[in-house]
């Protein structure tokens, strides 16, 4: 394993993280991928194996079951202190008032619940993890610098927004002289590049870390165009990734893989980690090689031909953020 700081902080991560929206109890058929306390531990114990010791979770993942499971994972298989705790706010969690958004209210109940999942007194990285457009950035912002004055968070991150939204939080920081955030957590990957606009200049400019999300598009630059999986053909979202325009990029995936002798995943996994904003793409593992070929994917590195190979055949596109 290799490690780096997130960002310009000094917090030290694992160059791979282990995402954690795959482990809970589904609470719809949308993720029938997704697994029980039972399937989900060895993978749990393969990363503490591994040294990955960045975990990715949210409150919203499988209805809190998610966070449960993985702060019992912590107790049964590390310490807590050596690992770094990422969760999320801002989603649906009920109803009421406090059930969801990133007004004090919300903020303040959802982080005292996660806590509870979780079984820790603290959470070292903590996403809002989407914009709220209904709420005043003041308001957020403050609440969220009171949760690290607290001692509750250590460090703020983002999810998924338009670079403009980040702006105007992180100049409302700025001017309230609270925390600002450190990570971004967004979409990024051979297949969905957008970010590259906006978003990932202004994190470059202002030393923010990039902790993408979905490296592997879903698993579709893991595997040659057209074969599906249990996801792939049943979670709605994973298909956005079969648009026919994509094809000439898993192509030449699956071209550099074969010319290297290594599986797709290692060759899509070592372009996100050779761009200098990235430090710690998020890797969901529910298949025992998931871990072992992102580890492996830290020794692959593409030479600017490759490089060059695998971004010809990209077609932009809309921005989303699922």
């Amino acid at each position: 394993m290799q490690y780096t700081r997130l960002g310009r902080t000094g917090l030290q991560v694992s160059r791979i993280g282990l995402g954690c929206m795959s482990y809970g109890v589904a609470a719809t058929g949308l993720h029938r991928w997704t697994l029980d306390e039972d399937a989900a531990a060895p993978f749990f114990r393969q990363a503490v194996e591994l040294g990955v010791t960045f975990w990715d979770t949210a409150n919203v993942y499988q209805g809190g079951t998610s966070e449960e499971f993985v702060g019992r994972a912590i107790t049964r298989f590390s310490r807590r202190d050596d690992i770094v705790l990422a969760t999320k706010v801002s989603g649906k969690m009920h109803d009421g008032p406090g059930g969801s958004g990133l007004s004090r209210k919300a903020v303040m109940e959802q982080v005292d619940a996660s806590l509870r999942r979780l079984g820790t007194d603290y959470i070292d990285v903590y996403y809002i993890h989407r914009f709220d457009p209904g709420t005043p950035v003041e308001e957020t912002m403050a609440t969220l610098h009171a949760l690290v004055q607290a001692g509750k968070v250590r460090y703020l991150g983002a999810s998924s927004m338009w670079a403009w939204q980040f702006a105007k939080l992180q100049h409302v920081a700025v001017l309230g002289g609270w925390t600002p955030f450190v990570a971004m957590q967004d979409q990024y990957n051979v297949l969905k590049r957008e970010e590259e606009r906006d978003m990932i200049p202004m994190c470059l400019d202002q030393g923010v870390g990039l902790t993408p999300y979905s490296p592997l598009a879903k698993g579709r630059a893991a595997r040659p165009w057209g074969a599906q999986t249990v996801r792939s053909s049943s979670d709605t979202v994973a298909q956005a990734f079969d648009r026919d325009v994509d094809q000439p990029v898993v192509d030449a995936v699956q071209r550099v893989a074969e010319a290297r002798d290594v599986p797709m995943a290692q060759v899509a996994l070592a372009w996100v980690l050779a761009k200098p904003v990235v430090s710690c793409p998020i890797v969901g593992a529910t298949k025992p090689h998931h871990l072992r070929d992102a580890v492996a994917a830290l020794e692959l590195t593409l030479t600017d031909a490759e490089i060059a190979d695998l971004e010809a055949g990209y077609t932009p596109q809309d921005n989303y953020w699922w």
